[in-house]
């Protein structure tokens, strides 16, 4: 592994057998996702953007080992251990499909991202992938999400951009949505990422998750589900642009000023809907 990573169980896999500092330095477009299939159901944006290129690749990462995952059916009786081990190969498998770059496993306990005393070793090995990837673009969790782990993820990414001299800082950083659609966002506030192109290869990457689909969470069904409501609700005066798209939240003032608070900078948003709600109220009075 040519990047040091602190978690003795810590995978660094490249489909394409490229050399490791080779695979993450050819890195345009970064994903980092709490969970085993936060990638493909959040970063699907970045997957397809380069997808079949040779001058884009799409890197990804994984900072927990998805042992509290929930499980019924065939991964009942499943162990923590053996559900951490077919985890990872469904992740791995996804990154073949989708041609990644590479995919970084951290390994990290889900208390690990949700602790800020225990953080730090998720933002070090953050800061290294970074240093080395130097992407243009990064994904990672919402501000907004429900999910806790996946706030800790989303701190441990601010975090680690921000260690990281301005130069070497990506241009964009965007918050996806997993646990919390962003469908209340203002219009205005909305990044709209199209999804139309390749249907065939998002439904093969939601579908690789047997563990989850097989284990009692359709997830395969609802990110399809959430994507096609997205494009056909976004605009109620106009046809569909697209017939699917992701909506994100555009973080990039937060890598571009590390004075800025995450919980103030989301905290705009949520004003920003409110008071749109009481001004339609009080326009139509």
């Amino acid at each position: 592994m040519m990047i040091p990573l602190s978690h003795e169980q810590a995978e660094l896999f490249i489909p394409d057998e490229a050399l490791g500092s080779e695979a993450i330095s050819r890195t345009t477009h970064l994903g980092i996702g709490a969970h085993q299939d936060d990638l493909e159901f959040m970063a699907l944006h970045g997957i397809l953007q380069c997808f079949q290129r040779d001058d884009q690749w799409f890197g990804g990462v994984t900072c927990t080992d998805g042992a509290g995952s929930a499980r019924t059916g065939p991964y009942a009786d499943f162990t923590d251990e053996q559900m951490k081990q077919v985890r990872v190969q469904e992740q791995n498998t996804a990154a073949i499909i989708g041609q990644y770059s590479f995919i970084a496993q951290l390994a990290h306990p889900s208390s690990t991202c949700k602790q800020g005393a225990l953080r730090q070793p998720v933002i070090d090995d953050l800061k290294r992938i970074l240093e080395t990837a130097r992407p243009d673009c990064v994904y990672t969790h919402n501000p907004a999400d429900k999910h806790a782990t996946h706030i800790g993820v989303f701190l441990a990414t601010v975090a680690a951009i921000r260690a990281l001299p301005k130069e070497a800082r990506p241009k964009q950083l965007i918050g996806c949505e997993v646990w919390r659609s962003l469908d209340w966002l203002n219009d205005e506030d909305k990044t709209i990422l199209p999804l139309s192109k390749h249907p065939n290869l998002a439904a093969s990457l939601n579908g690789v998750f047997d563990s989850q689909i097989s284990g009692g969470k359709r997830y395969d069904l609802a990110v399809e589900g959430r994507r096609l409501a997205n494009a056909t609700f976004f605009d109620s005066h106009s046809v569909d642009q697209h017939n699917r798209v992701a909506f994100a939240l555009d973080l990039t003032p937060l890598i571009e000023d590390d004075d800025l608070s995450p919980a103030e900078y989301v905290n705009r948003y949520l004003t920003k809907f409110t008071q749109s709600v009481q001004a339609q109220f009080e326009s139509l009075a």
